[in-house]
C-alpha cells in the first residue's frame, strides 16, 4: 500500500535483461508487435477453413468501414439471404446508409425522450448521464434492425449508397451528439424556468426537425419511392408480370443457340415502390421470429435468466430489448440447426481477444491456441470465462454471422466459419476462421429464429420475466450493450 520503490525498479531491470528468453521477446515484440511475435506457427498452419455444414450461398462481403454498425450489417446479412433465394441470385445487399438514417433519427428521437423524463434530476445524476453519452452513438443489436425493417422497410445498396459519413461515421456523430446535447441543456434550461410539458416537447420537436436536416446532409434523403430493376435468375419466386428476359449481349447471332438460352436471365422491375413494400415483396422472412441467446456464466448470472438493459431502447415503441442466459451448447446446437437448415447466424463475440488481425500468414484466425502470449511475456495471462465477466475484462463488442460448421462425430463443433463486415480483403477474403474453443472463451450471443429453438427453452424466451438491468451494470458489460 505505498508507492513503487525506485530501487526496486532499477533490480527488476537488471534480472529482465540478465535472461536471454526476455531479450529475445524484447527484441521481437519492439519489431514487429505483439500478435505476430506470439503467434504459434506449428499450431496456426493446422487450421482449415473446411466446413462440413456451409451456406450456399453467403453473398459479396460486405464492409462497415469506419463506423460502428456491425450489428446492422449482421442482422442485413442473414435477412438478404432470403431475398437471394427469392431472386435466385448469388448475392445482393441492403442498404446500411439507408438503416443507419433511420437508425440515428429513431435514436435522437428516444435520446430526448429519456431527456425530457429525467428533467427534474441533477446534472450529475447517473442515468441522465448515460442517456447524453450514449445516446447517439453507433452501436446496437439484433433487435434493433428488425425493428428497422419492420417499421421503415429497406433498400438495395444502390438506391441509397455509402457516403463519406456512413463510411467514416465520427465527424457526423460528433455533429450530432453536439446537436441533440444541445436541445437537452435548452430543454433543462428551459424546465428550470418554469417551462411546462407542451414547451418542453416543442423544443424537442424542433431538434429533430434539425436531425433530419443534419442527417439528409451527411446521407442523402431516404427515398420514400423508388423504381427497382435487378437481374434475377429463372428459378426467382416473384411476380411474373415484372419479368422480362434478357439475353446474353451475343444473343443477337445466336437466337438459336440452345448455351445462349440456357443463359438466359430475367429482368426484374417494380416501379414506385416503397421500401416497406420491397421489404414485404423481396425480403421474404418475419423480423419478428427471433431468440436472443446469450451465454454468461457466473454466480450472480444465473441460467434460464432474461435480461432487459434499461435507457437501452433506441426506438420508442420498439421491441424491448432481452436476452435469455443459456449454457454455451444450447447457443451452439441452435446455431448448428439454422446452419443445416440453410440459415445464417448473428452472432455476437469480442472480436479483438487473441486475434492477430493484421499477421500476414495467418489473417483470419480466432484460437485459443494460436498465440502463445504466456510464453511472450513469462506471465500468466489465462482466465476462465466467468471470471473475465466478473472483472470487465470480456464484453461482447462486434456482431458478425456464423455461415458454416465443421463438426466433429459426436455432432459438436470444431469450428466455425464466420462471416464479417470489414471487406473482402480482411482477415481471410473476408472471412474468419473461429475454433469452437474461442468462440466458447469470447463468443456469447447468437440470434436464431424460434424454430431452431429447443421447446424448453422457447417457452423460457416467451414467458420468463425479465430482470431489469442498469446500463452500467456488469450484466449489461458483457453484453456490451450500445459499447
Amino acid at each position: 500500500m505505498g508507492s513503487i520503490d525506485t530501487s526496486w525498479a532499477r533490480e527488476q531491470g537488471t534480472a529482465f535483461g540478465a535472461e536471454r528468453a526476455n531479450r529475445v521477446a524484447r527484441n521481437a515484440v519492439t519489431s514487429m508487435n505483439v500478435m505476430a511475435a506470439a503467434r504459434d506457427y506449428t499450431r496456426m498452419r493446422t487450421y482449415h477453413d473446411t466446413y462440413g455444414v456451409s451456406i450456399k450461398r453467403t453473398g459479396d462481403v460486405t464492409n462497415q468501414r469506419q463506423s460502428g454498425r456491425c450489428w446492422m450489417f449482421s442482422a442485413f446479412n442473414v435477412a438478404r439471404a432470403a431475398t437471394m433465394d427469392l431472386l435466385d441470385v448469388d448475392s445482393f445487399e441492403f442498404s446500411q446508409a439507408f438503416g443507419m438514417f433511420y437508425d440515428k433519427l429513431e435514436k435522437a428521437n428516444a435520446m430526448l425522450d429519456h431527456v425530457i423524463a429525467l428533467v427534474d434530476r441533477p446534472d450529475n445524476d447517473r442515468e441522465l448521464d448515460h442517456v447524453l453519452e450514449w445516446g447517439m452513438g453507433d452501436g446496437g443489436y439484433y433487435f434493433e434492425a428488425m425493428d428497422l425493417i419492420a417499421k421503415w422497410g429497406l433498400v438495395p445498396k444502390d438506391v441509397m449508397p455509402e457516403t463519406a459519413c456512413t463510411k467514416s461515421s465520427a465527424e457526423m456523430d460528433a455533429q450530432l451528439d453536439r446537436l441533440l446535447r444541445r436541445a437537452a441543456s435548452d430543454i433543462r434550461h428551459a424546465h428550470r424556468a418554469g417551462a411546462g410539458a407542451g414547451e418542453l416537447a416543442a423544443k424537442k420537436d424542433a431538434c429533430m426537425a434539425d436531425v433530419y436536416r443534419m442527417l439528409s446532409v451527411c446521407l442523402g434523403e431516404p427515398p420514400a419511392t423508388f423504381d427497382l430493376e435487378v437481374k434475377v435468375g429463372k428459378k426467382a419466386k416473384v411476380d411474373a408480370a415484372k419479368l422480362t428476359p434478357i439475353l446474353p449481349e451475343d444473343a443477337s447471332e445466336k437466337a438459336s443457340d440452345k448455351g445462349a438460352e440456357k443463359d438466359t436471365r430475367m429482368l426484374l422491375r417494380d416501379a414506385g415502390i416503397t421500401p416497406r413494400e420491397f421489404a414485404e415483396r423481396y425480403v421474404p422472412f418475419d423480423p419478428n421470429d427471433y431468440v436472443q441467446l446469450v451465454c454468461m456464466p457466473g454466480a450472480s448470472r444465473p441460467w434460464k435468466t432474461a435480461w432487459h438493459v434499461l435507457l437501452e431502447e433506441p426506438m420508442v415503441g420498439g421491441t424491448p430489448n432481452r436476452f435469455l442466459n443459456m449454457p454455451q451448447e444450447v447457443l451452439e446446437q441452435a446455431a448448428i440447426a439454422s446452419l443445416k437448415a440453410g440459415v445464417p447466424v448473428g452472432m455476437d463475440a469480442d472480436v479483438m481477444q487473441e486475434f492477430p488481425r493484421h499477421i500476414e500468414d495467418f489473417p483470419g484466425v480466432l484460437a485459443t491456441d494460436g498465440l502463445d502470449l504466456e510464453g511472450l511475456f513469462g506471465v500468466g495471462l489465462k482466465m476462465s470465462r466467468e471470471d473475465m465477466l466478473d472483472v470487465r475484462e470480456t464484453s461482447l463488442t462486434h456482431a458478425m454471422t456464423f455461415q458454416g460448421v465443421e463438426l466433429d462425430d459426436a455432432g459438436e463443433p470444431v469450428a466455425w466459419r464466420v462471416e464479417n463486415s470489414w471487406g473482402k480483403d480482411s482477415c481471410k477474403d473476408g472471412y474468419l476462421y473461429m475454433s469452437a474453443d474461442w468462440f466458447r472463451t469470447y463468443g456469447g450471443a447468437v440470434t436464431v429464429m424460434r424454430k431452431f429453438v429447443p421447446a424448453d427453452v422457447l417457452e423460457l424466451w416467451d414467458t420468463a420475466e425479465a430482470v431489469d438491468v442498469e446500463p452500467w451494470d456488469g450484466v449489461a458489460a458483457g453484453l456490451g450493450v450500445r459499447s
